[in-house]
């Protein structure tokens, strides 16, 4: 057994993934966990998100924009994302940072030590009846041009039982395994079907594989595996939070654009410079370590 800094009890150390589940998210892009959370921390969480939407700030940013954060003027019946939360919101900072979802990351991505890169707190309005709370195919890597690494991970939690009527999200399978997907970043289009069929008019297979997950669980996926959410035809709000995670390789590195412009993601502005003059990647106080492996 793996000597970790942040002891797990028996009962969670059982719900590792196996050897057979980490060969499995190398081949497909994605995991499933078992019941890792209690109903007590993502029921605390809920809490903590509708003291975010009531605007109420447990540590403000020192950057007030530039990133993707409802407010109530922007209006209730749309789809919520709000970026960074877990840096703001102390119930949401403790769901986000639990230790065993670190763990599993770790063992998936092969990685000695897990960092939070950041997160985002999405909600999506019931009976959408015009399939505007669809999230369109993006892959995330394509979002972090400035991240050395291609073994980063997403951890997706929904606050509840989530079925295919509630908006869950959808992975394509394999499809961190496709050349070409740099510029694959349409979040906002909710018109899946279409891209859908320019992958496939590109000899892709188009696997859809929805998560359908109970409270408590949580699904992974490669940042290179292409994914979005179907719409929310429930009568119930859908809540749920993305991790995103960096393996302990990752560092800054410039980037530019195909028109020469050089790119910046938001995470870049929050922390620490190096002697370099390059942004910190690994600064503590944006990029707590969920999990990390000592020494033996």
């Amino acid at each position: 057994m793996d000597i970790l800094s942040s002891p797990l009890s028996q009962e969670q150390l059982a719900l590792l993934p196996s050897q057979e589940d980490v060969a499995f998210y190398k081949e497909h892009g994605w995991y499933i966990s078992k019941k890792i959370l209690s109903d007590e921390i993502i029921d605390q969480a809920i809490q903590g998100s509708e003291r975010y939407y009531r605007t109420e700030r447990d540590t403000p940013l020192p950057i007030s924009s530039g990133y993707s954060d409802w407010k109530p003027e922007d209006g209730y019946d749309v789809v919520r994302n709000n970026e960074f939360v877990s840096l703001q919101n102390r119930e949401l900072r403790q769901l986000g940072l639990q230790p065993i979802i670190g763990a599993i990351a770790a063992r998936l991505a092969k990685t000695k030590q897990i960092r939070l890169l950041d997160d985002q707190l999405v909600y999506k309005p019931p009976q959408d009846k015009n399939g505007k709370s669809a999230i369109g195919w993006h892959a995330d890597r394509a979002y972090w041009s400035t991240c050395s690494s291609d073994n980063l991970i997403t951890a997706w939690i929904p606050f509840h039982d989530c079925d295919e009527s509630r908006g869950p999200l959808v992975v394509l399978d394999k499809s961190h395994k496709w050349s070409g997907i740099e510029d694959t970043r349409f979040f906002n289009n909710h018109n899946l079907e279409d891209m859908e069929e320019k992958f496939r008019s590109c000899g892709r297979q188009v696997v859809k594989i929805p998560m359908i997950l109970k409270k408590g669980q949580v699904s992974f996926h490669n940042c290179w595996t292409i994914h979005g959410s179907l719409s929310n035809y429930s009568q119930s709000f859908r809540l749920a939070m993305a991790v995103h995670l960096q393996d302990e390789a990752n560092h800054y590195r410039p980037s530019w654009n195909k028109k020469g412009q050089e790119i910046h993601i938001f995470d870049e502005f929050l922390c620490r410079k190096l002697p370099n003059g390059n942004p910190d990647f690994s600064d503590p106080t944006v990029f707590p370590v969920l999990w990390s492996q000592e020494e033996s």
